[in-house]
C-alpha cells in the first residue's frame, strides 16, 4: 500500500476525490448564494420515477425523499472508508491487499446499506428535513419528534409544530399527507 492510487486502492481514492470535489463545488456555490444540493434535488424532483423494480429500488434508497447530495456523500464516504479499512486490515493480517474487485464489492455492499439506513430523528437527535415555503423554495431544517419516545423515519411526511432554535423544529407525523 505504497500509494493511494495503487491498483488495490484506486476505487476508494477516486471516491475520496469525488467527495472532495462535491465539497468544493458546494462551498463555491454557497459563496455565490446558490446551492448545488438545491439544483440536484430539483432535477430529481422533476424527473419521472420509474415503475416496477427500479422505482422500488430508488424508493428503498430514499431517492426523492432525502436530499440526493446527502445520499451521495454518505455513499461515497462509506465506500471509501470501508474500502481503505478492508485493504489496510488485509495488509496487516495476511500481508497483501485483497483483490480490488473483492474489496470494491465489499465496500459497495456497506455503502448501499449505509445509504439505506440514514436513521430516524429521535428526541435530542434531530435529522435533516426538506421544507417548501409558499413560493416553492426549498429549505433544509433539522427536525426532531415532539414526544420523547417517538421517531420520524427518513422520508416521512411531517408537520413543523414548534420552533426550537436556529433551524431546529419539533415535528409530528402529518396526519393528512394528501393535503400537501
Amino acid at each position: 500500500m505504497s500509494s493511494l492510487f495503487s491498483s488495490a486502492l484506486w476505487p476508494f481514492a477516486l471516491a475520496t476525490v469525488v467527495l472532495l470535489g462535491i465539497a468544493a463545488a458546494e462551498a463555491l456555490a454557497l459563496l455565490i448564494g446558490a446551492s448545488a444540493s438545491h439544483w440536484l434535488d430539483g432535477v430529481i424532483a422533476d424527473a419521472d420515477h420509474p415503475d416496477g423494480f427500479a422505482g422500488e429500488a430508488l424508493g428503498w434508497l430514499h431517492i426523492g425523499k432525502v436530499p440526493l447530495l446527502a445520499i451521495l456523500v454518505i455513499f461515497l464516504t462509506t465506500f471509501a472508508v470501508t474500502g481503505f479499512s478492508f485493504q489496510l486490515a488485509a495488509m496487516s493480517m495476511i500481508g497483501h491487499d485483497l483483490p480490488t474487485l473483492l474489496a470494491a464489492a465489499i465496500a459497495l455492499f456497506f455503502a448501499i446499506v449505509a445509504g439505506r439506513v440514514l436513521g430516524a430523528a429521535r428526541a435530542g437527535r434531530p435529522a435533516q428535513a426538506r421544507v417548501y415555503d409558499e413560493h416553492g423554495t426549498v429549505h433544509y431544517v433539522m427536525v426532531e419528534p415532539e414526544g420523547p419516545d417517538e421517531s420520524l423515519e427518513a422520508g416521512a411526511s411531517v408537520l413543523l409544530v414548534r420552533h426550537l432554535n436556529g433551524r431546529r423544529f419539533h415535528a409530528i407525523h402529518n396526519p393528512k399527507p394528501e393535503l400537501l
